[in-house]
């Protein structure tokens, strides 16, 4: 999932609101969830409980510390705790999951849609959903799927199997160009479908041979499918809404445990599917994401307790109640691109050079998780040494190499940002370094925020940013979008060796299949194909000791259907004693 050029700049004004709080006495603390080990047990029907914060005011606190204000007691308490409303960052939202792929609109997609599985709200693994079981053949590439009898959408329609075929078909349409479409490849024929090379979907590995019957064939044994699976591109669409082009236009007939009741610039307004098969699940009635105009709006509505979530920008010096605020590892690298669309960028010893000539350290400052790799470190992939030393000399000699001595014959370099301070700053770096120590001419170009992700994907410039957020818990999430042929491969990357790789990597399990994809992704930085800036910690304004199912996890994804107030939320500080 990608965040938005707005969102990164959220980013680090939470970052530096993080940095601000963590060195203020008497603040509230900050809440460090991601040490909690208890998992809540998903086979019941009720809500996973939230533990409290064992952050707590000590009482042998300094006298100047007990002085400050409790910044809790200035935010009512909640009225009604069947309702939810949430601030985030205004913006135009896309309904149909098929064009989607930015993180905001996969958190509103965790209430409208399901697939067959779906995350599990704290470790982000697959649990079951719209599947209520599921066979793997023998030579582990064909799955068999059945679609629970009690499914339904929220018209009452029953899900069925051949709602899922359509969906995936349609999705793989190659005149649709969905961002998500290379997810399909490991699944047989799918990507000659999608490429136009083969017109006949009874030849892609998705059949429907019963009404709750799903088979999935699948190129090689894949252990990770069901991690997939829960991602919104899998969901299945009501036969209405297949040829619909436009969902905007009405309300989208879902399967999730929330439907659209309201639509307008200021507000989207969800109520519980009262049909869908977890309902005793659901606690919450009503849910309502109000769109703010920055940070100032949401800070405002959190202080009056009007929202109980910000999930976007916020203004750290008017934020009374600290309490709320959540800091999170997450699965999310910011990081600039070279595109290799066109010679003399297609040599990968060009990219090099411009990667070796770049200071490091400086680029890096003032990011308090500085990523020298793509992937953030996750148990079980192998160290890869990432990019951190400049070498002007070996870029020089890499470039002469190439065929362009102190960058003579190089055309013009483009660099294309959007209006943030800390990309400036970044890419005026880039452009002087390339400029004065190689000799590279280069233009900075400033799209605005609505505009970049449309420019990213024209040919008429060679080095921009992203903030890639990881759609499950597993390399393949972010070593697939360099793919030749992904719709998600904004730097046009293209390389036979990378190509190799990544296939082998499909027939591959456990220990060697890391190694192979760990060694891609040191392909990648080898030839100057990605340059990692940042790993992005997820920042949210939200009281998990009164919002119980809200967890932190690596993925910044909360699915809605957990959440559910307590019914009292004592004050930091105070004590309650019982009989």
């Amino acid at each position: 999932m990608k965040k938005s050029g707005k969102l990164y700049r959220v980013f680090l004004i939470g970052l530096g609101l993080f940095l601000l709080a963590s060195v203020c006495i008497g603040a509230a603390p900050i809440r460090d969830d991601s040490g909690r080990k208890s998992l809540p047990d998903l086979t019941e029907q009720t809500p996973p409980a939230v533990e409290p914060s064992e952050a707590e005011p000590s009482a042998d606190a300094p006298e100047t510390e007990r002085e400050l204000p409790d910044f809790a007691e200035s935010r009512p308490q909640i009225v009604n705790r069947e309702e939810l409303t949430m601030a985030v960052s205004k913006g135009e939202v896309e309904l149909d999951f098929r064009k989607s792929y930015l993180a905001s609109e996969a958190q509103l997609y965790t209430a409208l849609y399901e697939g067959l599985f779906s995350y599990h709200p704290f470790t982000m693994e697959p649990v079951p959903a719209a599947a209520s079981a599921w066979t793997v053949s023998e030579d582990k590439k064909e799955w068999t799927f059945t679609i629970r009898e009690n499914a339904r959408y929220w018209n009452g329609d029953p899900v069925r199997a051949e709602d899922f075929r359509a969906a995936w078909l349609s999705l793989l349409d190659p005149e649709k160009q969905s961002p998500y479409s290379s997810l399909f490849d490991i699944i047989e024929g799918a990507l000659d479908y999608r490429l136009g090379n083969n017109t006949d979907p009874d030849k892609v590995g998705i059949h429907a041979p019963e009404l709750r019957k799903l088979v999935v064939r699948l190129n090689n044994p894949a252990s990770f499918f069901p991690s997939m699976l829960c991602h919104h591109s899998f969901s299945p669409i009501h036969p209405s809404m297949l040829k619909i082009d436009d969902w905007s236009r009405g309300v989208p007939i879902s399967n999730g445990p929330f439907y659209m009741v309201e639509q307008t610039d200021d507000i989207i307004v969800l109520t519980r599917n009262e049909l869908y098969w977890d309902v005793a699940r659901t606690a919450l009635r009503k849910i309502s994401l109000k769109f703010v105009e920055d940070g100032d709006e949401a800070t405002a509505l959190w202080n009056s307790g009007e929202v109980r979530w910000i999930a976007g920008e916020f203004n750290p010096e008017t934020l009374t109640d600290r309490s709320g605020i959540v800091v999170t590892p997450m699965f999310a690298t910011h990081y600039y691109y070279i595109r290799s669309t066109a010679k003399p960028w297609t040599d990968y010893r060009v990219r090099q050079a411009l990667s070796k000539a770049l200071p490091w350290a400086q680029i890096r400052l003032g990011h308090s998780l500085p990523a020298k790799t793509l992937i953030y470190p996750i148990q079980g992939y192998p160290e890869v040494e990432g990019l951190d030393t400049t070498d002007i000399d070996e870029a020089k000699r890499l470039l002469s190499e190439a065929g362009y001595p102190d960058g003579m014959g190089l055309p013009e370099l483009v660099i294309r940002l959007t209006p943030s301070p800390e990309a400036a700053r970044i890419g005026g770096l880039m452009a002087t370094t390339w400029k004065e120590e190689l000799g590279v001419q280069v233009k900075v170009e400033v799209i605005p925020y609505r505009q970049y992700f449309t420019a990213l994907k024209q040919n008429d410039y060679q080095v921009a940013f992203s903030t890639w957020i990881g759609d499950f818990p597993d390399p393949y999430t972010f070593l697939q979008m360099w793919r030749r042929d992904s719709n998600l491969n904004d730097a046009r990357y293209n390389d036979a060796d990378y190509e190799e790789l990544m296939d082998r990597s499909m027939t591959e399990e456990g220990k060697t299949r890391m190694e192979t994809l760990a060694a891609a992704e040191k392909l990648l930085l080898d030839r100057g194909a990605v340059l990692p800036i940042s790993y992005s910690p997820a920042v949210n304004i939200v009281d998990t000791d009164e919002l119980e199912g809200w967890f932190p996890n690596a993925l910044d994804i909360h699915p809605f259907k957990y959440f559910s107030f307590k019914a009292f939320r004592p004050l930091p500080g105070v004590v309650l004693l019982t009989k």
